[in-house]
């Protein structure tokens, strides 16, 4: 919107020249975004607590230290982060960027699939919301059309392809599972992120940091001369979505102020399914879908320790880890939830610093 406006005006005050920059506007998006939150995090927050009485529903097969320490925090702190990302993306971005509504489309409807399945748990007062067919349904009918208008609107010589990572320019004709697979990278992603939010401040930090790593990877992809230095696939336009990018880092910052430990506000499925579903359909659309295995090996991790879980037991009854997801295994093991919080950051700037790797190592 500002861009929109105030680049009209660069022959009367050539400062305003700046908005053309997608790394000014990304910073502007990310400062903003902090002090909406901070504005209004206290507000929300409070008006979730008068919602909900008695705050989220604590799991009873989950840590028991749990049902002691986080009972009567409220859910659906998402809503912060959705409110503060997505009104200052829409101030600071390019509003004629098709990527940029594919983006918020995605982050809005997964965040309001979440937010229906935190309103029945704490309506219910059960930690059982949405059905899991009921989730998934919906989250597949609204990747399959964010894959399918990527598909549409990439360049010609890319469409349908899979980029490979340490090799250069090098693709993967995927011809009619393109789709599919897009689809698999998106509703994975924010599912995988919705296991890892389990302990205090321990998912929004590599969902920070993975969205920092990707808005490097979608500027330098959409500005010709970075894209053909380092030989990777040139997408013109994509580079806008760094400033949505710089918008979450600024609202998961704000987020991250309520959300230490001991939490005021836990981000529910409303923030965990909008903040994964953005960072699959960004990699889908910046072509570095396996990079984003790398980045988001964290996500990928927590994910894979519950299918492990759950087919080690249907198939011999034993189960492989304490408790899954990962995270509760560590604390059945008896370190500190700080500890694993602090230690699974680490994980995630490793992984981030090597999946950026890729870009360099061709």
């Amino acid at each position: 919107m500002l861009p929109d406006f105030l680049l009209n005006y660069t022959d009367y005050f050539q400062p305003l020249n700046l908005f053309k920059y997608i790394t000014f506007r990304s910073i502007g998006a990310l400062l903003t975004a902090l002090i909406i939150s901070f504005v209004f995090g206290s507000k929300i927050i409070n008006f979730l607590k008068a919602m909900q009485k008695h705050g989220q529903p604590i799991r009873d097969d989950g840590p028991k230290n749990h049902i002691i320490f986080k009972a009567g925090t409220p859910t659906m702190g998402g809503l912060l982060i959705l409110l503060a990302f997505t009104t200052s993306t829409i101030l600071w971005a390019k509003l004629n960027n098709l990527y940029i509504w594919i983006v918020l489309s995605v982050a809005i409807t997964y965040g309001f699939i979440g937010l229906l399945d935190d309103w029945l748990k704490v309506s219910k007062m059960s930690s059982n919301g949405l059905k899991s067919y009921q989730k998934l349904i919906p989250q597949i009918i609204i990747a399959f059309f964010a894959a399918l208008i990527l598909k549409e609107n990439t360049p010609v010589g890319l469409q349908n392809y899979l980029s490979i990572p340490f090799l250069k320019e090098s693709v993967f004709f995927l011809g009619i599972f393109y789709i599919p697979f897009v689809i698999i990278v998106i509703v994975g992603s924010s599912n995988a992120v919705n296991l890892t939010d389990g302990l205090d401040g321990l998912a929004i930090v590599p969902v920070m940091i993975a969205a920092a790593s990707f808005g490097i990877i979608v500027y330098l992809t959409g500005h010709i001369n970075f894209s053909t230095y380092l030989q990777i696939s040139y997408i013109p336009g994509i580079g806008e979505i760094a400033v949505l990018l710089g918008a979450i880092i600024g609202a998961g910052l704000g987020f991250l102020w309520f959300n230490a430990p001991p939490a005021m506000v836990f981000m529910g499925d409303t923030g965990s399914l909008s903040l994964g579903g953005v960072i699959g359909v960004t990699a889908a659309a910046a072509r570095h879908e396996l990079v984003l295995i790398i980045i988001g090996g964290l996500f990928v991790l927590e994910a894979v320790s519950v299918i492990i879980q759950v087919l080690s037991f249907k198939l011999t009854g034993k189960r492989i880890f304490r408790m899954a997801p990962l995270h509760h295994h560590f604390e059945q093991k008896g370190w500190a939830e700080s500890t694993i919080v602090v230690r699974f950051w680490i994980i995630a700037v490793i992984l981030a610093l090597i999946g950026l790797s890729t870009l360099k190592l061709r």
